[in-house]
């Protein structure tokens, strides 16, 4: 019998993408799917403008939802620091794809996403992303000549796909056709696992709203 199949989209500058990694990969262990991870890499100036243009009442939502992120990295014994900065995640949303292609997905994600957020690891830096795959036993020539070749193409197919689907933030899951938003939404994906006959009775209220 074939797993039931959930694509994920991720971003490792994303807090609430890291602080959701737990429970995603539970679910491979507790209800038998199989997780398929793609990169989604927040382009942050696009939808949240750019530094000098942004409001207080901005700046206060910013604030809330690190200190928010942090609580769930804190009951999960997870270290947070605050960005020091803007990141562009393309060398590490490239890294993700060429450590799936070389059996090194799940070493290599949770070394990118614990040593950004322990300040350890610049990762739009393409040196640094190389020195992650080295540290895993992978090709670090072999992922720097893939930076340099077919990755960006690949890259921004992806997120043209995910758009595609409706994709517009991280984490986001999809089974079965349906997107599921936020760590907070895993609970009714596992509905969703459990009885997929009820996606079709959700998606069709939805479009008949």
């Amino acid at each position: 019998m074939e797993k039931p199949r959930v694509r994920v989209y991720t971003d490792y500058k994303s807090p609430y993408a890291y602080v959701a990694n737990a429970r995603l990969f539970a679910l491979e262990e507790t209800y038998g799917v199989e997780l398929e991870w793609l990169p989604y890499t927040l382009r942050i100036p696009e939808f949240m403008g750019t530094v000098e243009a942004r409001t207080p009442h901005f700046w206060r939502k910013v604030r809330y939802s690190y200190m928010d992120a942090r609580r769930f990295a804190n009951a999960q014994g997870l270290v947070m620091k605050g960005p020091r900065r803007i990141y562009d995640a393309f060398h590490s949303s490239a890294g993700m794809l060429f450590a799936q292609r070389h059996g090194l997905f799940r070493r290599y994600h949770d070394a990118v996403f614990r040593r950004f957020w322990n300040h350890e690891l610049e990762i739009d830096e393409l040196s640094e992303i190389s020195g992650v795959i080295a540290a895993i036993g992978g090709d670090a020539a072999g992922f720097e000549a893939y930076v340099r070749g077919p990755a960006r193409a690949e890259h921004d197919r992806i997120i043209d796909e995910a758009e595609a689907l409706g994709v517009f933030g991280v984490p986001t899951m999809v089974f079965n056709g349906e997107l599921f938003w936020g760590g907070d939404r895993i609970d009714m994906l596992i509905e969703r696992i459990n009885h997929p006959e009820t996606i079709a009775t959700a998606l069709g209220s939805r479009h008949r709203k």
